[in-house]
């Protein structure tokens, strides 16, 4: 068991029906829990709550949220019955507060489906306190790149801030390409562009992708599913050296790639 400084992790979560899947993101994700050992508690970043300013949520036992329609009943009959954790939710807020963020805490708010199925592989007991921290897409990458930086004395105390949404991200093109397992070039082309600057740490680069990044807005027609990964990119440390802790490409269109921020 580990508890001491935790890192920021990016995940791309998929689908909603991620718990009933096989695969190697499956198998990545069911081995991400083991080899980061046993946090105090979980700050969850996903692309599935986006508000208009900073929002935590501390709910003492949050509602497994099912935020989607039209897939397999068992799916709706899982739940994810973590524990809240409302003192790391005073605890976000008062930091952003420090730096001038004014942040609303959410009494209600449970875990969406960016937060819950792929946290049901990494830590299937389901007993780490976890809450939500919204996120706010309108307002860009480099907010959240401050964002982050404001949270990263959380990892000094035992806070695994992690962060999902997909390292790519069109829903039309899906619907397309569904049951192909050969990765289009464009996303290919993309999701490498994505490493190499993630890797290299060109932060103005991603800062700036939607200009950079081959192919940027065919992959992300909106900002909202790569935005987590700018929060993890701001909570990192500026002299340790992000990791690609895993690529593969789903239905030809969807990277499942995850990163790690020491």
């Amino acid at each position: 068991m580990r508890n001491g400084r935790q890192p920021a992790i990016f995940v791309s979560h998929g689908s909603p029906t991620l718990p009933l899947e096989r695969g190697a993101a499956v198998d990545f994700l069911r081995g991400l829990g083991s080899a980061l050992g046993r946090p105090q508690a979980i700050l969850a970043v996903s692309a599935h709550w986006d508000t208009t300013r900073p929002a935590v949520s501390a709910v003492e036992q949050p509602e497994t949220i099912y935020d989607f329609y039209g897939f397999p009943p068992e799916l709706y009959r899982l739940r994810y019955p973590a524990p809240g954790a409302p003192k790391l939710a005073e605890r976000v807020a008062g930091l952003l507060e420090e730096k001038g963020l004014r942040a609303d805490i959410d009494p209600a708010r449970g875990l969406d489906h960016g937060a819950w199925t792929p946290l049901y592989h990494m830590y299937p007991k389901a007993d780490i306190p976890v809450t939500q921290f919204a996120i706010q897409s309108r307002l860009g990458p480099a907010h959240h790149v401050r964002l982050g930086e404001t949270l990263k004395p959380l990892r000094d105390e035992g806070v695994l801030i992690f962060a999902s949404g997909g390292a790519t991200h069109n829903l039309r093109e899906l619907s397309y390409q569904r049951g192909n397992p050969v990765p289009q070039p464009w996303v290919a082309e993309f999701n490498e562009w994505l490493a190499d600057a993630v890797l290299a740490g060109r932060r103005d680069d991603l800062i700036a992708y939607r200009e950079k990044a081959p192919h940027a807005v065919r992959n992300h027609p909106t900002d909202e599913h790569l935005i987590p990964l700018f929060v993890a990119l701001g909570a990192g440390s500026a002299d340790s050296a992000p990791q690609r802790l895993h690529t593969s490409i789903s239905s030809g269109v969807i990277s499942m790639d995850a990163y790690r921020f020491d």
